[in-house]
């Protein structure tokens, strides 16, 4: 059995492989479209393939697996991207997300849950292959959402997050400019307009629309904080658990960030691999060299 700090390892690392399918995923026409995302987001499944052999998850390898090799066809192929074909790629996410979930929890992963997991998503792969070998065969776009695919089955608002969601991405590319904060802000007040009867909610996206009109707030900083809390937050909503929604001390940060805040702060994800990042964005080499040892005596300790 592989040891408690090798899985611990394992699923902070798949983490940061499902953020990068989510992500991919908000906006997958314009993700298709750029050859080095879809090639990562290849690579995040292939990753969280090859962990979960290595240390005997066979559910979660075979997930990983049907995704993998669903991203290699959009990465060999010009297809048209339709609300269905999200949907589906979403709900794959999903079910990855759940197993992961359910090996960090108490239990860990048991194989009757793995296979329980594993039964739900298995009809959405089928129908995920079928669509796409009809995409490709010159078949007709579907602008709904597929029959029984998560996002129909949590409700219409989280597709209408999702949607809203995958605008502000698209926006929040295009670089800053006072028309596009604009434009974001405007999301956002719409976004709030969806679950107007929910005081979390109402919270979280006055916040975040506060968030985005504040010009000291770069989008490198922005944009992960932003998209990832209204997107769990939308999932909170739809599955009637609107007490679940607690806006980050990042976001409340970001909403009320003075001039030249960002040249002394870096927003650290909890993920290593994102927090290193932060840090070589911020940080001189010299500075991260003194960070480092300090990092490692209180690792010692």
């Amino acid at each position: 059995m592989a040891s408690e700090e090798i899985v611990r390892f394992f699923i902070e690392e798949g983490k940061e492989h499902l953020n990068t399918l989510e992500n991919g995923l908000l906006d997958l026409p314009a993700t298709v479209q750029n050859s080095e995302e879809i090639d990562e987001m290849f690579r995040a499944a292939h990753s969280v393939k090859g962990g979960a052999a290595m240390l005997g998850y066979s559910s979660i390898q075979k997930v990983a697996h049907r995704l993998e090799d669903y991203f290699k066809v959009l990465k060999q192929e010009t297809l048209p991207i339709d609300r269905k074909l999200e949907s589906l790629f979403l709900q794959g996410v999903d079910s990855l997300r759940e197993l992961l979930e359910l090996l960090q929890s108490p239990f860990g992963l048991r194989d009757e849950d793995a296979d329980e997991v594993f039964s739900r998503v298995e009809p959405a792969f089928g129908e995920l292959e079928a669509h796409l070998k009809h995409l490709q065969a010159g078949g007709s776009p579907v602008d709904t959402p597929a029959a029984g695919s998560s996002a129909q089955l949590k409700g219409n608002i989280q597709d209408d997050v999702s949607e809203l969601l995958r605008q502000m991405l698209s926006l929040f590319r295009q670089g800053e400019s006072s028309e596009t904060r604009q434009k974001l802000a405007v999301f956002c007040q719409h976004l709030q307009e969806l679950a107007s009867d929910s005081s979390p909610w109402r919270e979280l996206t006055d916040l975040a629309d506060r968030a985005v009109r504040n010009e000291n707030n770069p989008y490198r900083i922005l944009a992960p904080v932003v998209i990832v809390e209204l997107r769990e937050a939308g999932e909170a909503i739809a599955a009637g658990d609107e007490n679940a929604i607690s806006p980050s001390f990042s976001l409340k940060h970001l909403a009320d960030a003075e001039p030249g805040a960002w040249g002394h702060y870096a927003l650290i994800r909890s993920d290593p691999t994102s927090a290193v990042k932060a840090l070589t964005d911020v940080f001189e080499k010299p500075q991260l060299m003194k960070l480092a040892k300090m990092l490692y005596k209180v690792a010692q300790a």
